[in-house]
């Protein structure tokens, strides 16, 4: 849930962005941002996912539960990847698959 409010926070930050040569004072900038619906989307993504987090604490063990959190991470970098054309060198790709071997062992204890 995180991974993709933070893509819809990205997409409204982008959006939000005056047009070239347009000047706004900062906080003329920043409501413009925060009232953007992306951005407002995106906010409310985090809450239902800390409803929805607060579910599954309830239904098995902060230990399991929390490592999975991670995974956050890597669909993060993915979806920059595929959605902002940000870059996936190898050091990142070898700390992504290190997250994803380190949550299989942890789901499998």
């Amino acid at each position: 849930m995180s991974a993709a409010a933070q893509v819809l926070l990205k997409f409204g930050v982008q959006a939000a962005r005056p047009a070239p040569g347009a000047e706004l004072s900062l906080l003329a900038a920043l409501f413009r941002t925060l009232f953007h619906p992306l951005v407002i989307g995106g906010l409310a993504l985090y809450g239902l996912g800390a409803v929805l987090w607060l579910g599954a604490l309830a239904r098995t063990e902060l230990s399991k539960a929390y490592p999975f959190v991670s995974l956050g991470f890597v669909l993060t970098a993915v979806a920059g990847a595929l959605l902002f054309n940000e870059g996936l060198g190898m050091l990142r790709i070898s700390g992504i698959a290190l997250i994803v071997v380190g949550v299989v062992l942890v789901s499998q204890s």
